[in-house]
């Protein structure tokens, strides 16, 4: 039972994530500063408020290249990890079926993009976003005393991330809240959606073994 309130957290914080802050996303637009703000900001706000919700149920991965970190890490099981990715991914269609429905289609749903029609360099900046992002999730949650300030940090982080992000991709560093969006948009977005699944995961498993190797005690 305690796996399935776990899963079942992770895809109430999915769902949430891409309703509010795709959301956000879609009905404010980027083409602004006040916009370009609000939506990085709508971002880490979601995170914060889910951090301090489902946080102590299911750690609030709600993001794959999260959960791909903790597993590397050892703080997840393999069969947690499947559990939380199906969740995850059910979570973000959900919002993304939700925001459709207030929304509609041409609003775009906070979906991804290319960079300069570039899929290498497209490639190259989920990584890095995602490493710097999944990094300081790491970092933060190693101590138990950071327990009290952990969501403010991640949020901040994924804040931090997509103020740089949102110019060049929209910023996912998160599979399945690009994949909810994209199912729903089609054309361009799901074409190139394997690039903002493949990137997030892999600079999501590069945070993790790196952190892994900073943080091995050295052998006197």
């Amino acid at each position: 039972m305690s796996s399935i309130k776990k899963y079942v957290a992770e895809f109430i914080g999915t769902c949430v994530l891409v309703l509010f802050a795709c959301g956000t996303a879609a009905m404010v637009g980027c083409d602004t500063p006040a916009g370009y703000l609000a939506t990085a900001l709508s971002f880490g706000l979601v995170i914060v408020a889910m951090a301090y919700s489902i946080g102590n149920v299911s750690g609030c991965h709600i993001n794959p290249a999260v959960s791909i970190a903790m597993l590397i890490s050892g703080k997840l099981s393999v069969k947690d990890f499947i559990g939380y990715i199906i969740a995850q991914f059910a979570g973000a269609t959900a919002g993304a079926a939700l925001l459709m429905l207030f929304a509609g289609k041409d609003s775009g749903l906070g979906t991804n993009a290319l960079y300069d029609d570039n899929v290498l360099l497209s490639l190259l900046i989920e990584v890095i976003l995602t490493f710097v992002f999944v990094l300081a999730i790491l970092g933060v949650t190693s101590k138990i005393e950071n327990s009290s300030v952990a969501g403010i940090v991640i949020g901040l982080s994924l804040t931090l991330v997509h103020l740089l992000g949102i110019a060049f991709t929209g910023t996912s560093v998160n599979p399945a809240r690009s994949f909810g969006p994209a199912i729903f948009v089609g054309g361009d977005a799901l074409a190139n959606l394997w690039v903002f699944i493949v990137a997030p995961l892999v600079g999501g498993a590069l945070a993790a073994v790196v952190y892994k190797f900073l943080d091995s005690k050295k052998a006197d």
